[in-house]
């Protein structure tokens, strides 16, 4: 086990200082493109203009045999767009750690892209250990190659052993940008009876009691991944990254895909995958806070502005609390305000 004092030294002669914080960034959505098709990545720099990350895919969902065209065409998109001067998070998802490509993914990709790359996604983590090789790993490419700013890395949990130590993946190194669920491995790992990518299901539900006139009993369908969630938040903002709602697969479902990121977002989730351009103004619309709410935020720090003692505002009691809350509300609609000029003038900045 890492000393607090040895998570901040780098890990490779040469190799960038580690972060004390992770960016604050704006990310409601991470946008997943399949880099070896050559028309998708035509489309980039348009889509780019509207989310907040592009994230260039290597694993799932690209076939074997396309592999290596999608780690060269990743590197390709990465250095035909200034993506952080459209302030745009350029990501990757690499393959598995027990996979074939893993080792070229990442050394081909810190080679080729470099400072360009944010932050580099990693399947299947199951502990902290899959994190310390990947953290070793990448400082020494980081020296080798000349980086001035760490790659941080967020992890997917898709498996029963990586929720069991999500607290310990989490905290395992400066590099954690975040975490996102992987419902659909997940599910496999748990021999879960679903085939659904994310959401709820009509089987898994609550009926209420027998009904004295033997009518037919109301029922209420429950969401299945409410208490990995609420675990992967928790160890989340214990250490102080970001949770991510991960995948909703059923791409023409708008109304439940909206329902499932608006629950994500009520945990404290950040944001979401979209795996459609139609997803992309879900998740916006979703993790951006209300205009309403953010306005009576700010009446909280208006009328306490250094957090203490007690207040009354339209009735309702706000202490030191309510004003943590109001903080974190509006620390986030300003780092959308400033990235979106549509949100600017409904949060009123």
């Amino acid at each position: 086990m890492k000393t607090p004092r040895g998570f901040f030294k780098p890990l490779a002669i040469g190799a960038p200082e580690p972060l004390r914080e992770p960016p604050a960034r704006v990310e409601r959505m991470i946008h997943f493109v399949p880099p070896h098709l050559e028309k998708v990545r035509a489309k980039v720099p348009e889509i780019a203009r509207d989310v907040d990350v592009i994230l260039g895919n290597l694993e799932d969902a690209i076939p074997a045999d396309a592999k290596e065209a999608a780690r060269a065409g990743f590197i390709e998109m990465a250095n035909a767009t200034d993506f952080a001067a459209m302030g745009v998070g350029l990501w990757t998802r690499v393959n598995c750690l027990n996979s074939p490509w893993h080792l070229d993914d990442v050394t081909q990709i810190v080679a080729g892209v470099g400072d360009r790359l944010d932050v580099m996604m990693i399947p299947k983590v199951e502990g902290p250990w899959d994190i310390h090789y990947i953290d070793q790993l990448l400082a020494l490419l980081e020296a080798r190659h000349g980086l001035k700013k760490p790659i941080l890395l967020h992890a997917i949990l898709e498996t029963a052993e990586g929720v069991n130590n999500v607290e310990a993946i989490a905290a395992a190194s400066p590099r954690m940008q975040g975490i996102s669920l992987g419902p659909a491995d997940l599910a496999a790992s748990r021999r879960m009876k679903t085939t659904r990518v994310g959401g709820g299901h009509p089987f898994y539900k609550v009926v209420e009691d027998p009904r004295a006139d033997g009518g037919p009993r109301v029922g209420a369908q429950q969401d299945i991944w409410h208490y990995t969630f609420a675990k992967m938040v928790d160890a989340c903002a214990a250490a102080g990254i970001n949770a991510f709602y991960g995948p909703f697969g059923d791409i023409a479902d708008l109304e439940a895909c909206e329902q499932q990121f608006r629950n994500a977002f009520l945990l404290g989730c950040v944001g979401a995958w979209s795996l459609h351009p139609n997803q992309i103004a879900i998740a916006k619309q979703v993790f951006s806070p209300d205009p309403g709410e953010v306005a009576f935020a700010k009446r909280i720090l208006e009328a306490m502005p250094d957090g203490a003692g007690v207040v009354m505002l339209d009735g309702k009691m706000q202490d030191d609390a309510t004003w943590k809350q109001a903080k974190v509300m509006v620390d986030s609609a300003r780092q959308i305000a400033a990235k979106d000029p549509e949100y600017a003038a409904l949060y009123g900045f």
